[in-house]
C-alpha cells in the first residue's frame, strides 16, 4: 500500500466553498487509484482554506498525468458551486506535482486537471492526454458558441448556449434564477432607478468562470444606482429643455469631480487644450500627418494666416511635416435618430491641426459636412444588454442612437487593419513619432515593449523553433477562428489567418494583450474626466452646425447641445464606463498560478519589475505637468477589458 498526500485549496471568494461531496481519482502512467472521498470531521472546502488529505493506492501510479475531481450530491443538500484554486499531490518518493484549477465547478460533474507544466500539443504523445485535450476543446466549443449580432459586426458569444447547458443535467453553469415572467415576452425592460432599458435575459445565463465576481458585481451596482437615483430624485433625468446657462451643468457632477475634470471645465474652450486632447484624450489615435491637403478640404492661405503668423505659410508647414488631420469620415453616412421626440443632427468634420514651433498642437481649420438630418465576454454582454439594446443608454443620449453605433462599428471593422492594431506600426503609419508631449505614444510604447519582451520569453520557452508554431494545430485553429469570427475573414485587413514563425506569434500575442489592457485603458478610463463637462464632448446636436463663421451665439449654442435629461443620461454613461469595479487585476498580475515551472515564473517577475519601473517614470513625469497623464500608468491598467 502506497500513500499520496493531497493539499486542496479553495478560493478566497464569496461563496467559494461547497457542501457537495468531493472525491478524487489520481491517474498515472502505470495505473489509476480508486475513487476516494475527501472528507474530514467538520466542514471541508471552506473559502480560502487549504485542506490536507491522503489517497491510498495498492501500487505506485507512475508519473502523475491527471487528477479527476468528482463533485456529487451530499445528503439532502441542493447543488452548491465550488471554486477550486489548485491541488498539489506529493507522491511516495516526495515529488510534488501541482494541478492548477482556478475555476468554478458547478452542478454534479467530473473535472480533469492536468499538471501546471505548460505543454503545447506537440509535447503530448500519450493517447490519454491527447484525448483529454480533444475533450476539453470539444466541451469549450459546445459552451462558447458564436452568434451574429448585426451585419458586419464581429461575432459575439451566444449566451443562449449557457442557458441550454444549464438545462442539461451534464452541466450547471450558473446559479442565477430567471425572472418568473421571462418567458412571457421581451426581456428588454426598465429597472427601478435606471433611466434606460436593460436586456435582462442576456445577463442571466453566463459561465461562472467569465462572469463578474460577487465583489465586482456589487461594486458596479454601487457605482451605478446611487448616481442614477440621485439624478432621478433631483428631477434631472426627467427635465427636458435647454440648459439656461453653462454653469448650471456643474450641478450634475458636484460629487464626482476629479482633478482632470476640473481642468477640462476651466480650459475646454482653449485651442491648446483642443489640440492636447488629440494626443492624450480619450481618442489619441485619430490624427495623421499630411503632405498635401485632401481634395475635400479647400483651405487657403488667407484662411489660416491669422493662426500661422506672417513668417510661414500652409505649403511650407506641409513640407515641414507639421500639419496633421483628424478625419471623421465614418460619420458621413451614419443614421441619425430622435431624442425627446426631436430629430437630431450629426456632422462628419475634418479638423486641420498645426504643430507650432513651441511644440503645441493647435487647430487651424475645422470643416463641418452635414450628411443629413436626423463599446473580455461579460462586459461585452453587459454592454449589449445596457448600451446597445433597443432603448438602452446609447439610444437615450446620442444623435445616432443604436442603429448609428452599429453602423459605426461595422464600418470601422471593415476598415480596421493589422497595422492599426499594432501600436509601433500604427504610430509610424500616422507619422506622429516626433510630436512632443504625446504621452499616450510615449507610455504606450514602453508598455508595448515590456509586453513584447515578456511574450517573447514565454513563447521561446514553449516554441523553441518556427516548426513548433507551424505544427501546433490548436494554436493555428485559434488564430484562424479569430481571423474568421472577429475580423470576418477579410484578407485585406492584413490580420493573420495562420502563423508561421515565433516572431509572428510574439507580435500577434503582444498586440492582443496590449489592446485588451493598455489600449482599452487609454481610450476608456478618461471618458468621465473629459466628457462629464458636457460642452467639451456633447453627445448630440439638436440643430445643424452653423454654415457661416461668427453667427453662433450663447443662446443658439445652448439650443444645440443636449437637453438637461440627455446630459444627465450621458454623464451616467461616462461615469459607469470610467469607474473600474473592484476586484481588479492590474497588468502583469497573475494570482492564479497556472505556470509552475521556474522559467515562466522568472519571466513574470521580470515583467512586473519592468512595469513597476515604467510606473515610477510616469509618476515622476506627471509631477511636472499641469495636467498629468495617468491612463497608462501600469497599476491603473486592467489585465483585460472588464468595464
Amino acid at each position: 500500500m502506497v500513500v499520496y498526500r493531497l493539499r486542496v485549496a479553495t478560493g478566497p471568494y464569496f461563496l467559494a466553498g461547497t457542501l457537495d461531496s468531493i472525491s478524487v481519482t489520481l491517474v498515472g502512467t502505470n495505473t489509476e487509484s480508486h475513487k476516494q472521498l475527501l472528507d474530514h470531521i467538520g466542514r471541508d472546502f471552506t473559502p480560502g482554506a487549504v485542506h490536507k488529505y491522503k489517497v491510498n493506492s495498492s501500487c505506485e501510479l507512475g508519473e502523475l498525468l491527471l487528477v479527476r475531481l468528482h463533485k456529487e450530491r451530499y445528503s439532502f443538500f441542493p447543488k452548491d458551486s465550488w471554486y477550486c484554486s489548485y491541488i498539489t499531490v506529493t507522491d511516495p518518493s516526495g515529488v510534488v506535482t501541482c494541478f492548477p484549477c482556478y475555476q468554478w465547478i458547478e452542478g454534479y460533474c467530473t473535472v480533469e486537471l492536468r499538471p501546471g507544466t505548460g505543454k503545447i500539443i506537440c509535447h503530448d504523445s500519450l493517447p490519454l492526454l491527447l484525448d483529454h485535450r480533444k475533450k476539453e476543446l470539444r466541451d469549450r466549443q459546445e459552451c462558447y458558441r458564436w452568434k451574429i449580432y448585426a451585419p458586419g459586426f464581429p461575432r459575439i458569444v451566444d449566451v443562449n448556449s449557457f442557458e441550454e447547458m444549464e438545462s442539461d443535467r451534464r452541466f450547471a453553469l450558473t446559479k442565477t434564477t430567471p425572472f418568473a415572467d421571462q418567458g412571457s415576452g421581451s426581456g428588454n425592460r426598465y429597472l427601478p432607478g435606471f433611466p434606460s432599458k436593460i436586456d435582462i435575459p442576456s445577463l442571466l445565463h453566463m459561465d461562472p468562470n467569465i462572469r463578474y465576481s460577487f465583489t465586482k458585481t456589487a461594486s458596479l451596482l454601487s457605482n451605478a444606482i446611487p448616481v442614477s437615483l440621485g439624478m432621478k430624485l433631483r428631477g434631472l433625468l426627467d427635465r427636458k429643455g435647454s440648459w439656461k446657462k453653462l454653469d448650471d451643468i456643474r450641478k450634475i457632477f458636484w460629487c464626482h469631480k476629479t482633478p482632470i475634470l476640473e481642468y477640462v471645465t476651466e480650459h475646454w474652450k482653449e485651442d491648446h487644450f483642443f489640440g492636447y486632447q488629440y494626443l492624450n484624450g480619450v481618442n489619441p489615435v485619430m490624427i495623421h500627418r499630411l503632405s498635401s491637403l485632401p481634395s475635400n478640404f479647400p483651405i487657403t492661405d488667407p484662411m489660416v494666416a491669422p493662426s500661422l503668423g506672417p513668417s510661414t505659410c500652409l505649403q511650407a508647414e506641409l513640407e515641414k511635416g507639421s500639419i496633421f488631420l483628424a478625419d471623421y469620415w465614418i460619420l458621413g453616412d451614419a443614421p441619425v435618430g430622435h431624442l425627446n421626440g426631436r430629430p437630431q443632427y450629426v456632422a462628419a468634420p475634418l479638423c486641420l491641426l498645426w504643430l507650432n514651433p513651441q511644440g503645441a498642437l493647435l487647430p487651424l481649420a475645422i470643416q463641418l459636412l452635414l450628411p443629413h438630418t436626423r463599446y473580455t465576454l461579460q462586459v461585452n454582454t453587459i454592454a449589449r444588454a445596457t448600451l446597445l439594446n433597443p432603448e438602452g443608454l446609447v439610444d437615450k443620449v446620442t444623435s445616432i442612437g443604436r442603429p448609428g453605433l452599429l453602423y459605426l462599428m461595422s464600418t470601422g471593422l471593415a476598415h480596421l487593419t493589422y497595422t492599426m492594431f499594432c501600436l509601433p506600426d500604427n504610430l509610424k503609419a500616422r507619422g506622429v513619432q516626433c510630436i512632443p508631449n504625446y504621452y499616450y505614444r510615449d507610455d504606450g510604447m514602453k508598455i508595448w515593449e515590456a509586453i513584447d519582451n515578456f511574450v517573447n520569453e514565454i513563447v521561446n520557452c514553449y516554441y523553441p523553433s518556427d516548426i513548433f508554431v507551424q505544427r501546433d494545430s490548436e494554436l493555428q485553429a485559434w488564430v484562424g477562428e479569430i481571423f474568421t469570427q472577429a475580423f470576418l475573414g477579410r484578407k485585406s485587413s492584413g490580420f493573420p489567418s495562420c502563423l508561421s514563425t515565433t516572431e509572428e506569434l510574439v507580435k500577434f500575442l503582444t498586440a492582443i494583450i496590449f489592446n485588451c489592457s493598455a489600449q482599452h485603458a487609454a481610450v476608456n478610463s478618461g471618458q468621465h474626466d473629459f466628457g462629464a463637462w458636457m460642452p467639451n464632448a456633447p453627445s448630440s446636436m439638436r440643430n445643424p452646425p452653423p454654415q457661416t463663421k461668427g453667427t453662433t451665439t450663447l443662446k443658439t449654442y445652448l439650443d444645440t447641445i443636449p437637453e438637461v435629461n440627455i446630459t444627465c443620461n450621458n454623464l451616467l454613461l461616462f461615469w459607469l464606463v470610467s469607474q473600474e469595479p473592484k476586484d481588479q487585476r492590474p497588468l502583469g498580475t497573475y494570482p492564479d498560478e497556472h505556470f509552475t515551472e521556474e522559467a515562466p515564473r522568472q519571466s513574470i517577475a521580470a515583467f512586473q519589475n519592468r512595469l513597476a519601473q515604467i510606473s515610477q517614470d510616469i509618476q515622476n513625469r506627471n509631477k511636472t505637468l499641469a495636467l498629468p497623464y495617468t491612463y497608462l500608468d501600469p497599476p491603473l491598467i486592467e489585465n483585460s477589458v472588464s468595464i
